[in-house]
């Protein structure tokens, strides 16, 4: 996603030279760099959220409805690591945009369609852990697989319709001016927002993210509730063990939480600054929106390390994987989880 500085007289593609690309400013060793810093960023997304997929598709023990959820989260994210990051890496790096209006309309819808869904996931998460922590005995009569199939329904085509529709019919761009001279003439592939555009897709991201702030806040105060009762119990049963597994329990979430909401507000609130361009005249710097939107891709990074290295289950489970252990056809029901370990 690019928005480049619209110059408002522009009526030929004289300014642009016998070029179509802006010309690169980067030396061949920092373009180097950034093709080699890109590239281990896009491999390890694929890599680590297709172990994520393949641990709870493979293990038994794992089909619960919130690693369904986990599961569901790490195909998007899969996706956007194969399909999206590797086309991205080269607009970045070169500046340039060779293959296509077309294209570029299918490669933004697509990587509009699977943020969007990501967002939507991890909001859907965010619900399950509610019902979890804070009403744990209607947690599996509301959180059913039924339910959860449901969910991921709507996170899949809804998004979908919704990218595909705004950015082939230009409902984003219409009433910006020289917009067609724009993608004609500057070889970039340019997605730029009107203000209808910039609030339509603020709510879109906006209003998920919020929900997931205000959940997190309630499952927070929950279970620091739920320490003190504990603590008041330990006083005056001195039942040690007990109050120690559900402390680490509770201090596991609590500090899980934590990481997980500092991981989503770094990469999708700074991500908001790119849809308040329309406001300041189009006159952010092409490299700040595209380091924004690079930002945006790193949540899809930090999946495996948010979502996979806190549990034990995927440690476990990864080095199985990476031992190929996996090939005994009787593997899949071998015991990942402990009596008490919590998923």
């Amino acid at each position: 996603m690019i928005s480049p500085n619209i110059s408002k007289d522009l009526t030929d593609c004289s300014e642009f030279g016998n070029r179509s690309c802006p010309e690169n400013c980067r030396s061949a060793g920092v373009q180097g760099v950034m093709y080699l810093f890109i590239t281990a960023v896009f491999i390890f997304t694929i890599f680590g959220n297709l172990a994520i997929i393949i641990s709870i598709s493979y293990f038994k023990q794992l089909h619960s409805p919130t690693n369904f959820l986990i599961l569901s989260m790490a195909v998007t994210y899969f996706l956007l690591g194969f399909a999206i990051m590797p086309y991205s890496m080269v607009r970045s790096v070169e500046n340039c945009w060779d293959l296509g209006i077309i294209f570029c309309r299918v490669h933004y819808s697509f990587d509009l369609r699977l943020s969007l869904a990501s967002i939507l996931h991890l909001c859907c998460i965010a619900v399950d852990w509610f019902y979890a922590m804070c009403h744990p005995l209607h947690d599996s009569s509301t959180v059913t697989p039924m339910a959860l199939r449901q969910i991921v329904a709507v996170c899949w085509p809804v998004p979908a319709a919704f990218a595909f529709g705004v950015v082939f019919s230009e409902a984003h761009a219409s009433g910006i001016e020289c917009y067609e001279m724009l993608i004609k003439c500057s070889g970039l592939c340019l997605i730029v927002f009107n203000l209808w555009g910039a609030f339509l897709f603020t709510a879109g991201l906006f209003a998920p993210a919020c929900i997931m702030i205000g959940i997190y806040v309630k499952i927070f105060t929950v279970s620091q509730r739920h320490t003190s009762e504990l603590s008041l119990e330990h006083r005056l049963s001195k039942n040690n063990k007990k109050y120690e597994l559900s402390k680490n329990k509770d201090g596991k979430a609590v500090k899980t939480l934590s990481i997980v909401m500092l991981g989503f507000l770094i990469c999708w609130f700074l991500f908001f600054a790119i849809l308040i361009d329309p406001f300041l005249f189009f006159s952010t710097p092409l490299h700040l929106f595209d380091s924004l939107n690079w930002l945006g891709y790193l949540n899809s990074f930090c999946n495996p390390l948010l979502y996979g290295f806190f549990y034990q289950w995927f440690r476990k489970t990864l080095k199985y994987i990476l031992r190929g252990k996996i090939i005994n056809r009787h593997f899949p029901t071998i015991k990942i989880l402990s009596e008490d370990q919590s998923q």
